[in-house]
């Protein structure tokens, strides 16, 4: 297997759950109040048989009007076409915006060639528009456009990938283990999103079940540690890619 970290950038968000770019060398925390500060990491995996796409980013565009994210699969030396899976952890925005991109004014499937693997409560509740972290037109889009798989709780998607129903982070989110090729890769979605939760262990106010999502979290690392996992973190700061360690009761996560 070939990995890559699909970096989108820092952004700011506040209660109005907009995503504002933020540059650290030149903006200042001090100037956005009441904001939390993230990183944004979709995925790239390529194997023998499939060009999958792990979680979608937030679907912002170059100056050449160019989705962020075709851009670096371009720079990974292969056509966002060429894409054949995408994994989807959950729907809310920070993940899912990349699933479609605007052309003539009308939202189109960002990777037409692609099943997309969706959680199908994560989708329905989606498309309810019961809250802000989700925006219910992208999934129109899909719907009308896009070929969809939907899954239900836990099971083998294919030979080599598995998913998990989880339920930490939204009601609906999942996990997903990728084992083949003498490799073996964990995508945690926000249940596993960044190196820094793992190593301190704390219960995050914006999940869903923070109680569960804080147990999970110790339970997957526990398991990549044990077995080898490569880990993949979508909101890391530096550390996108990582192999866990645990011993004497504490996580150490170095970079692959």
């Amino acid at each position: 297997m070939e990995i890559f970290a699909l970096g989108e950038g820092s952004y700011s968000v506040d209660a109005t759950k907009k995503f504002i770019p933020f540059n650290p060398e030149t903006d200042s925390k001090k100037d956005r109040p009441g904001s939390l500060f993230i990183h944004v990491n979709p995925f790239l995996i390529k194997t023998a048989d499939d060009l999958i796409v792990l979680d979608a980013g937030l679907g912002y565009k170059d100056t050449r009007d160019e989705l962020l994210l075709h851009q670096h699969i371009r720079n990974a030396g292969f056509d966002p076409d060429d894409v054949t899976l995408v994994l989807m952890s959950h729907l809310h925005y920070d993940h899912s915006g990349g699933l479609v991109v605007e052309q003539n004014g009308k939202l189109q499937p960002s990777f037409p060639q692609a099943t997309h693997v969706i959680q199908r409560q994560e989708f329905e509740f989606g498309l309810t528009g019961k809250s802000s972290s989700y925006h219910a037109e992208i999934f129109k889009a899909l719907q009308a456009n896009a070929k969809i798989d939907f899954v239900e709780g836990s099971g083998e998607y294919k030979p080599g990938i598995s998913y998990e129903l989880s339920g930490g982070h939204c009601r609906f989110h999942q996990v997903f283990r990728i084992e083949m090729e003498g490799q073996k890769v964990f995508f945690g979605g926000d249940e596993l999103p960044e190196p820094e939760q793992l190593i301190r262990k704390f219960v995050a106010k914006y999940d869903y079940d923070g109680h569960r999502a804080a147990e999970l979290r110790i339970q997957y690392g526990k398991m990549a540690a044990a077995e080898g996992y490569i880990c993949l973190f979508y909101h890391a700061r530096a550390t996108a890619l990582g192999m866990v360690k645990y011993q004497d009761d504490a996580f150490t996560v170095t970079p692959v």
